[in-house]
């Protein structure tokens, strides 16, 4: 039987993973495709999350046709059924943030890319997200607009 739970505090505990799958939009000749590749996020102090992103990636590329973007935290690690684990999909928007303290707070969680930040090719991005997916186990979905968790983002 499945236990009820606080969809809010469960996406937020998702987050808090430390890698997620970040998905952007390729424009090719032949059209516009979905393209994923793997980031370390940490959170700005509304709970937003930060990335570290290089100018010379593919998804930083994608990012200037759009910047409409998905990020998939997946709490499945480690579950014998995949799809009856939790994980929770961000739809939003992503730009480039100059902001000191979006600096600070990436760094403080994740200190481990301190030895790339300062490259050339290097920026800080935030993604503002204006939905989530919850998927919570097989059969229980939940979807919260970016006001019901992050009121004062």
């Amino acid at each position: 039987m499945n236990e009820p739970i606080d969809p809010k505090r469960e996406i937020i505990r998702l987050m808090q993973l430390p890698k997620a799958a970040f998905g952007t939009l390729a424009s090719r000749e032949s059209g516009n495709y979905p393209s994923v590749s793997l980031v370390v996020p940490a959170l700005d102090d509304t709970g937003m999350p930060l990335l570290l992103l290089s100018d010379l990636s593919d998804h930083v590329r994608n990012l200037g046709n759009s910047p409409r973007a998905s990020l998939l935290f997946d709490g499945t690690g480690g579950i014998e059924e995949p799809l009856t684990g939790p994980r929770v999909t961000l739809l939003g928007e992503v730009s480039v943030t100059a902001d000191a303290q979006h600096r600070t707070q990436y760094l403080a969680a994740r200190p481990e890319t301190a030895f790339y930040a300062d490259f050339k090719d290097f920026r800080f991005y935030r993604f503002s997200a204006v939905e989530a997916l919850l998927v919570a186990g097989f059969g229980r979905i939940h979807r919260l607009s970016a006001a019901e968790l992050w009121p004062q983002a």
